[in-house]
């Protein structure tokens, strides 16, 4: 009974050792004798399935080289030797190359550090065997990895990406991480895919190799650097174009007078309008940060409500200054007037400026009107006469003033408007030269 037990409790190890010792030295050829027209026998390679829980080397302290190859359409490829496959074409009716499920055989595990999702990559994959012992495997994933995004010239950004490929169970000496292509290749191939589809366009792929220690052990990685481009066509369109549009529209209205009382309504529905605009397409801003579209956004509404508000004070200006005009401030008299001379270099007859404000001689200081010189040829005797016309002139010149003082409020709102005006173009004009200059960087 003593003997029994001592046997049963060595026979784990005594397996596993065994399996370790044929490994060291014996070579691995599958026998073909099953092989016929009907294609490979499975039981022919029931040995190589039995041994997928350990590694495929016939010599543990040699480790095991795995090339792997990626390409932006989210396809990663896997090569490594795996000795305990091998045949002879010519005994296995030429047979060179097979598919098998990948779920019997060795997968080396390599990741990608930067995944944050869940491996959603279907189960059960093929993988292709050669008569050299060669396996590829392919495994398509969708890859959501961690990328420091700069969005600050967002839709004409720049990206740069990392994927870094890596083990996390075999160390360096077990497992070493080489290239099934080269880079260019790689490059190449995802230029040729992300040509016509995504989002995105790829500028190019860089490699860089390291080492990653993590305590005591040494880890083999692979690391890519990817330069991304966002195609900018979709944006421009939905985004761009229509905002563009509104401020244009906006700055038209400029030409509707003030005293018709219809530019408050318009522009007032022109900012609803917007505003609409704005909620419909916030989904395709970005979520986080703050991009240069979002300041040409905010800008456009600012301009577009001090618009209304610049219009709301205008038509309460023109409606104060035609009942009961207030007295144009000195500061501001001579602000309009420098605004409104036709040549600050050359010095403007005082007479003409004057008409050009609404003054007649009769208003400047000194002169006198005719009727006052006729009656002081005239004499007394006829002062009888001209006492009733007194009231009337005082009334006209009165009326006279009045009526200046309302053609200044009226050419002061005219100018504001024309600042305002000038505003728009100047700011509709950077942001066209701003959008050819980002599009052609």
């Amino acid at each position: 009974m003593e003997g029994s037990w001592f046997h049963r409790k060595r026979f784990p190890f005594y397996l596993i050792l065994c399996l370790l010792l044929q490994g060291r030295g014996v070579t691995f050829t599958i026998n073909c004798s099953g092989f016929g027209r009907h294609g490979a026998d499975p039981t022919a390679l029931n040995s190589v399935f039995e041994r997928r829980a350990f590694r495929p080397v016939t010599n543990v302290s040699v480790p095991t080289r795995v090339n792997i190859s990626f390409t932006m359409s989210a396809i990663l490829d896997v090569v490594w030797d795996n000795p305990f496959i091998s045949w002879n074409p010519e005994e296995c009716e030429g047979i060179t190359k097979m598919s098998m499920a990948a779920r019997n055989l060795w997968l080396p595990d390599i990741f990608i550090i930067e995944f944050m999702d869940v491996d959603k990559t279907p189960k059960d994959l093929t993988a292709y065997v050669s008569n050299e012992g060669r396996i590829r495997y392919k495994k398509p994933m969708k890859v959501a990895s961690i990328c420091n995004l700069d969005i600050f010239y967002f839709p004409f950004d720049e990206q740069n990406c990392t994927l870094t490929f890596s083990s996390f169970l075999y160390t360096v000496d077990n497992m070493l991480l080489g290239m099934e292509k080269e880079v260019w290749e790689i490059t190449d191939t995802s230029q040729d895919i992300l040509q016509a589809h995504g989002e995105w366009e790829l500028l190019g792929i860089n490699k860089a190799t390291a080492k990653m220690s993590v305590g005591a052990n040494l880890y083999d990685q692979i690391a890519f650097h990817v330069a991304i481009r966002r195609r900018p066509r979709l944006y421009v369109i939905n985004l761009l174009v229509p905002s563009g549009f509104l401020l244009a529209i906006d700055a038209l209205s400029f030409y509707l007078p003030v005293e018709s009382g219809n530019r408050v309504p318009f522009k007032i529905t022109l900012l609803l309008g917007y505003n609409v605009f704005l909620l419909l397409m916030n989904d395709l801003l970005p979520t986080s940060g703050t991009p240069l579209i979002s300041v040409y956004f905010a800008l456009c509404l600012s301009l577009m409500v001090a618009s209304l508000l610049e219009t709301i004070f205008i038509t309460h200006l023109l409606h104060v200054a035609t009942t009961q005009p207030p007295p144009l401030p000195q500061w501001l008299h001579s602000l309009l007037l420098s605004c409104t001379s036709p040549g600050r270099c050359c010095p403007i007859a005082p007479q003409k400026r004057n008409e050009g404000l609404g003054l007649t001689p009769t208003h400047l200081p000194g002169a006198k009107e005719p009727e006052v010189l006729a009656e002081q040829r005239s004499g007394p005797r006829e002062a009888e006469l001209t006492g009733c016309s007194e009231w009337t002139r005082a009334q006209r010149e009165h009326e006279a003033q009045r009526q200046h003082l309302v053609e200044l409020w009226v050419q002061f709102s005219h100018t504001v408007d024309a600042l305002l005006f000038r505003l728009y173009l100047l700011f509709m004009a950077s942001s066209i030269l701003a959008i050819i200059g980002l599009w052609n960087t």
